[in-house]
């Protein structure tokens, strides 16, 4: 049976149709299209979280990105499209910051704006490169998709000091059906089940819903888990603290102003005056805006109050480290974002890890030395971080860790303070932020904290959410925004660690490590299989091409 050239090419075409009419591929769309949908879809996952708590977008955005990727395409198309997603997670998303740069930090509207778009295109590089990646490297498969997202998610805890920020994870921190994974292996599995399942129903509709049944396997199993609602921890004994969360809704305009320093200090002590009856008192992050050697009056008659009325007093105050200051070799003494415990069973010190970029540290701040008229600066304007390792602080014969700010979005450095600890405080000053989405999204991320550590969490802050919440992730009282008050309630010790307190991140790292590399490896061995193939198909072309050339001298010989 002899075939002509264009036999071959014809056979060659029917079958690449019927691969594409089997598997539903998606046709390219065009790039202003596909630009439009992945910017739309980036912008919208916000509405996922706090406060709006619309999970589902974070399954139907997530697959909009997806979808976009899976045709062929070049890396340069790729990237854009992956950069157009992060925009526009990151410009809606991370909103809220406009309100510090343009509000309280006098920048004018345009420059603020400015500085959001920069931002966002910043930050947008994650998905830029992860489209990149799953573009060229990996098999564009859910597997390959779910785990570059989770590398990317990890990647923003500690890339230029992090911002770890708009997980996709935490849209599920009360459906319980999937954040029962929590305790376990984190907030990134969290994110790599709601991502797997997203691309896998864009696989559904390319008529490959094989790749539903482990993403409905693993909500079967978060399920059983919600169900049996294992005790990761338990209650260390029946007695409940009694806590006084204190929300002094202090301006942040005048926050630190020095002829607004005494009136702040009257606003705490009034609000603690009906307090010193209860275990323990709190005050939020910088509470006392000075340094301890200037507030020591009144720090020791606060901290005499709370011994004799068999209360313990933990507030926030920048710390100025003098014994620890050489004079012959430092310019100025070192100091700390603090947390501190007096009064009646109250002791210890915690010094805040986790640093705001040019809110408290200059970044590259050693560049400055290249400045004569800076040179030095940096030890005058950037707080120092304090050691991983930090003994907890001691409250009524408990051990309670400490959070500052943001840094319990960071998953791994509440893991470590929660070591060895009875329950956790987190203090922080969300009036920067004003009445946008960042304080409730804060909270959200606390409510995960407590899911993954086990352990009750308190939330003292300026202007709210002031807050206490239970190990199960879930709030048990909440003080109303922007209203001085004082939050009455009670905080359980808890005992024993979560499996995920034990291993920490190692196991959904190592798993999403060994996808990513079976599918680079698989890939290779596809194109080399496509490689093949287009080599016996060009082989045959030259036979036939061949044989013609020999029946053609045959005829004219």
């Amino acid at each position: 049976m002899r075939l002509s050239t264009q036999s071959l090419q014809k056979r060659l075409a029917n079958n690449q149709g019927n691969k594409a009419k089997k598997t539903g591929i998606i046709t390219q769309l065009p790039i202003g299209i596909s630009l439009i949908l992945s910017l739309l879809s980036g912008a919208v996952f916000s509405f996922s979280l706090a406060p709006y708590h619309y999970w589902i977008i974070a399954i139907l955005s997530p697959a909009v990105l997806y979808a976009l990727l899976l045709p062929k395409m070049s890396n340069k198309r790729a990237f854009a499209i992956g950069e157009a997603y992060g925009t526009g997670l990151w410009g809606v998303g991370a909103f809220w910051l406009y309100t510090s740069i343009h509000t309280y930090g006098d920048t004018p509207m345009p420059l603020a704006l400015l500085a959001i778009a920069g931002m966002a295109l910043l930050m947008g590089l994650f998905h830029g490169i992860l489209a990149v990646v799953f573009n060229q490297l990996v098999g564009k498969q859910p597997f390959a998709f779910a785990g570059l997202w989770v590398l990317q998610e990890w990647l923003k805890t500690w890339v230029l000091t992090g911002f770890p920020w708009l997980f996709v994870g935490y849209a599920f921190t009360q459906q319980y059906w999937l954040s029962s994974y929590a305790p376990i292996f984190g907030i990134f599995a969290i994110s790599f089940i709601a991502v797997l399942l997203s691309a896998s129903l864009i696989e559904v509709t390319r008529r490959r819903a094989g790749f539903m049944i482990p993403s409905l396997l693993l909500l079967l199993i978060g399920v059983g888990l919600w169900q049996a609602d294992p005790q990761w921890t338990t209650a260390k004994d029946d007695k409940k603290l009694s806590v006084s969360l204190l929300q002094g809704n202090i301006p942040q305009d005048v926050k630190w102003l020095t002829e607004y320093q005494v009136e702040t200090l009257e606003i705490y002590a009034k609000l603690s005056s009906t307090e010193w009856h209860q275990d323990l008192i709190v005050w939020p992050e910088s509470s006392i805006p000075m340094f301890q050697t200037q507030a020591w009056a009144f720090i020791t008659l606060m901290a005499e109050q709370a011994y004799n009325t068999n209360t313990t007093w933990v507030t926030g105050i920048p710390f100025k480290d003098e014994a620890n200051y050489d004079p012959n070799t430092d310019p100025y003494p070192p100091f700390y974002n603090g947390v501190v415990a007096l009064g009646k069973g109250g002791k210890g010190l915690y010094k805040k890890q986790r640093l705001v970029p040019f809110g408290e540290y200059i970044p590259f701040e050693g560049t400055l030395n290249l400045f004569p008229n800076l040179a030095g600066s940096q030890d005058i304007m950037s707080y120092r971080r304090g050691e991983k390792s930090q003994t907890p602080l001691k409250v009524q014969g408990h051990n309670m860790g400490s959070a500052v700010c943001y840094e319990v979005a960071y998953p791994e450095t509440t893991r470590q303070n929660a070591k060895n600890t009875d329950f956790l405080l987190t203090i922080s000053n969300d009036a920067w932020f004003g009445q946008s989405a960042g304080p409730l999204q804060h909270l959200q991320m606390v409510q995960m904290r407590s899911l993954e550590t086990g352990r009750w969490f308190l939330r003292a802050t300026n202007t709210g959410v002031t807050a206490i919440i239970n190990e199960k992730g879930q709030i048990v009282k909440q003080a109303p925004q922007f209203k001085r008050t004082v939050l009455r309630g009670e905080v359980q010790a808890r005992t024993g660690e979560t499996p995920f307190m034990k291993m920490g991140q190692a196991p959904i790292l190592i798993f999403i490590s060994l996808l990513i590399l079976l599918s680079m490896l698989g890939q290779r061995a596809k194109r080399k299989a496509l490689y093949g193939q287009e080599k016996v198909t060009t082989d045959i072309k030259q036979i036939h091409q061949e044989l013609e050339a020999i029946k053609q001298k045959q005829q004219q010989d």
